[in-house]
């Protein structure tokens, strides 16, 4: 045997051994049929959680089975399709188990949608009823189908019979249609069996659902993650609770949410975890198990989470849409400094993972090649789309049984020697962005469908690690009437889902091509950055609001000048990062803005003057009275954002998320002395740094210090080379950087001097975020220098001012 077949061998038996997965569960059961069996076994146990709707086993199976009854009325029977459209509710999930129980598969629809990609997802589906309410029918095209307004016919559908419809089922039969995007510029529908949901949530190996968990609903029912955690909780006795679409975009509201609510197990898109990753990293640290995942990983936010509090079970999850949500998992339980990636990990139960080449045929372990997945996870195909199923769904070779598949998934893999899956790319033009599947042709063809454009080319960009961006190229079909951004990005809002337009337009004279006359992607420009996409006059702030909101939207968006007639849109907002605008916001302004007020006020302008009326709002003569000193001998109020902080350092104790550290470099004589009273008056001029903060009762509180004389411990490494040196100055500091404040006691702040050299020190600076943070720490660094020169010429210290270099050299930004 020589070496490549021998490699080939190997690759085919690891292969095999890495793909025996099965394992029992109830493969020949419907959905329906599964969900009547669990409601027989725990009637009484709540089902349902949402916004206090509480709803039992029993009550659920019986408002279902009403509606199915009423949808039968109206002709629906064994494969046919229901379209539901409904916000996150009780009535949605109702009427997806009505669905089934009448004999049919339920075609989810996002009310946000645009009305075209709804009508097209009607006209497609062919859908012969659809499901909505008052508040979801107003965005629905005029269409010719049976509409079911769940409010104004509740009356009638409660007089339907309680008990189940007589309908029959088998596991094979279609139980939903899922709408993804497609590269011929329109969507496509993912038809999947009742048997390959079941293999997901029941008998599986990632994750084991017990009856009274409780399971967050949290994903937009278009979204394929919905399927796990609506049957995942339903099929397994658990409770399914409902979270709030606004509590979703605010990360402490979303920490606060999950703990009172109890919440078990939780999903969420790699993008909201890096997110909260950031801002809220203890939020996961009273859950069981968190499972992310929809797009790369960041490792540096998987090790904040595990740093500061992680949840018992941290799994990085993948899994397209045809493979019914995941196909593989991975438990995440450290992270090395140096990772690239964190793996997509194994095959979950009942599902074959191959990593094979462009024939067809296994590739070595370690090398690259394109990710099939196979099982009982399969969709059937793509709705009435018979040659692209042909293409995707391919034969499987490695099984015995007859018409087995594997669904090539596009996605450049490799897999390691411990057989964990690590991904690599794309081999095509598809994407994921905050969980969603996204083909950049379909956006191109979008493009190209509108009068105003000649040429057009769709990338995602990230020119800045973690900052993945859509970004349009495009050519004007008048070359004397350019389009603006503005107008490209209203008209293709008619068109498509708000998580695929782009946030960048750039418009060129001509598209960069190659020597064979083709697009040449590596030529076309970097966004420009440095200043807005608007073409309006840099319109300076007009009040003392617009200028905060200028400065915050300039942080945020990464630009260096932001004009006050400037466009949340135009500049490249999405929803995630209105979460953040609205917490700085509410930092720095004091005031709590709706995120949806970010969206329908897009101009800085306007925003500023709804800010305004709630500030007016606040009562007559309030905020003119001048500002005087609150009295010191008793306890004082916290701000909202130390509220926010002293409640996420309670929630874990031990947490290092808020802790702040950095160093200054002396080099030159030091006047130990003089820094000693430099750091000594500070404390004196500033409360912050002598303020402890308790939780009484109920009700929180900061309680103010006398100041103290500082005296700096100091840590001689002068007698060590320079290797020893470096490595204890690490040791020391990481040690003293990971000590946890305690929140109730002084200090809050810790100074500590390292000696190196004659002329060589470093100051360690250790603080809380609650009383102190990045940006004010310049304003401590720059005092703590002219404080120090000061003490070093006068009578008390009668040495010359000293030929130091004072460096602020390392922000240990990293949270230990």
């Amino acid at each position: 045997m020589n070496q490549e077949s021998g490699s080939q061998f190997t690759s085919e038996l690891s292969n095999s051994l890495w793909n025996d997965t099965a394992r029992p569960y109830p493969h020949d059961v419907t959905i329906q049929a599964h969900f009547r069996t669990q409601a027989e076994r725990t009637p009484d146990a709540i089902a349902l959680d949402y916004d206090g709707d509480a709803v039992t086993y029993r009550e659920l199976d019986v408002r279902t089975n009403q509606l199915a009854h009423h949808l039968q009325a109206l002709g629906v029977s064994h494969g046919d399709l229901v379209s539901v459209c409904l916000e996150r509710s009780v009535d949605l999930i109702v009427s997806l188990l009505a669905v089934l129980k009448a004999g049919a598969a339920y075609v989810p629809l996002d009310p946000g949608y645009p009305e075209a990609r709804l009508k097209f997802m009607l006209e497609d589906a062919g859908s012969r009823v659809l499901l909505t309410d008052d508040s979801s029918a107003a965005n629905l095209p005029d269409f010719a189908v049976q509409v079911v307004n769940l409010d104004t016919e509740r009356a009638a559908i409660e007089r339907e019979p309680g008990e189940a419809p007589d309908t029959a089922g088998e596991s094979d039969d279609l139980a939903y249609l899922n709408y993804t995007s497609g590269s011929t510029g329109r969507p496509k529908g993912v038809a999947v069996p009742h048997r390959a949901v079941l293999r997901l949530v029941c008998g599986t190996d990632y994750l084991q659902i017990d009856e009274g968990d409780r399971v967050a609903q949290a994903s937009n029912v278009s979204f394929d993650a919905a399927t796990f955690e609506v049957w995942g909780a339903l099929l397994n006795g658990a409770v399914l609770v409902g979270v709030p679409r606004a509590v979703t975009l605010n990360p402490t509201g979303y920490a606060e949410f999950l703990r009172d609510q109890g919440i078990d197990a939780l999903f969420v898109t790699t993008a909201l975890f890096n997110q909260i990753s950031r801002e809220v990293p203890v939020a996961f640290a009273s859950l069981r198990a968190v499972l992310f995942g929809g797009e790369a990983v960041d490792p540096r936010s998987v090790a904040r989470v595990l740093d500061a509090g992680a949840p018992r079970r941290l799994l990085h999850v993948y899994g397209p849409t045809e493979g019914t949500t995941f196909s593989s998992w991975y438990e995440v339980e450290a992270v090395a400094p140096d990772a690239e990636t964190v793996p997509i990990g194994y095959p979950l139960a009942n599902t074959t993972l191959h990593v094979l080449d462009k024939s067809g045929q296994p590739v070595p372990v370690g090398d690259a090649g394109e990710l099939h997945v196979g099982g009982d996870g399969l969709a059937r195909g793509y709705w009435r789309r018979p040659e692209l199923t042909e293409e995707r769904f391919v034969p499987n070779p490695f099984v015995p049984q007859p018409g087995a598949r594997l669904y090539r998934t596009g996605d450049r893999v490799r897999r390691r020697a411990d057989g964990a899956i690590e991904f690599l790319g794309r081999y095509d033009h598809q994407v994921k962005m905050r969980g969603f599947r996204i083909e950049l042709d379909e956006i191109a063809s979008a493009l190209l469908r509108l009068d105003m454009v000649g040429e057009a080319v769709v990338l995602c960009r990230e020119d800045e690690p973690g900052d993945k961006r859509i970004v349009a190229y495009l050519t004007p079909a008048d070359a004397q009437r350019r389009p603006t951004p503005r107008t490209l990005r209203d008209a293709l809002a008619r068109e498509l889902p708000e998580y695929m337009l782009p946030t960048a337009f750039v418009v060129l004279d001509a598209l960069p091509s190659n020597r064979v006359g083709k697009i040449d992607r590596s030529a076309l420009p970097l966004p420009d950055r440095s200043a807005t996409t608007t073409e309006a006059e840099l319109v300076a702030p007009s009040t003392p609001v617009e200028r905060q909101l200028v400065d915050i939207y300039a942080e945020l968006f990464g630009v260096d000048a932001v004009s006050a007639a400037d466009n949340f849109y135009d500049l490249g907002g999405y929803s995630l990062l209105a979460t953040r605008i609205v917490g700085r916001i509410q930092d720095e302004l004091g005031v709590t803005v709706p995120i949806e007020t970010v969206f329908s006020q897009p101009e800085i302008s306007a925003l500023a003057s709804q800010i305004e009326q709630i500030l007016d709002t606040k009562g007559p003569g309030e905020g003119d009275d001048p500002i005087v000193p609150v009295p010191r001998d008793r306890p004082i109020p916290l701000s909202l954002s130390q509220e926010r902080v002293l409640f996420l350092q309670e929630l874990e104790e031990s947490s290092l998320a808020y802790n702040f550290q950095a160093t200054v470099r002396f080099r030159g004589h030091l006047d130990v002395v003089a820094l000693e009273r430099a750091l000594s008056e500070i404390l004196a001029r500033h409360e912050s740094f002598r303020t402890t903060f308790e939780s009484r009762e109920g009700s929180s509180e900061q309680i103010v210090h006398p100041p103290w004389e500082v005296r700096l411990p100091v840590e001689d490494l002068t007698g060590l080379g320079q290797a020893d040196q470096d490595e204890r100055l690490s040791a020391y500091l990481l040690d003293l950087f990971r000590t946890p404040f305690v929140l109730s006691q002084l200090p809050l702040v810790r100074w500590s001097l390292v000696q190196l050299g004659p002329r060589d020190h470093v100051l360690a600076h250790a603080e809380h975020h609650i009383i102190h943070d990045g940006w004010s720490y310049n304003v401590f660094l720059a005092e703590l220098t002219a404080l120090y020169r000061a003490h070093t010429r006068g009578e008390a210290s009668p040495l010359p001012a000293p030929a130091l270099q004072f460096r602020d050299f390392a922000h240990w930004q990293q949270r230990w």
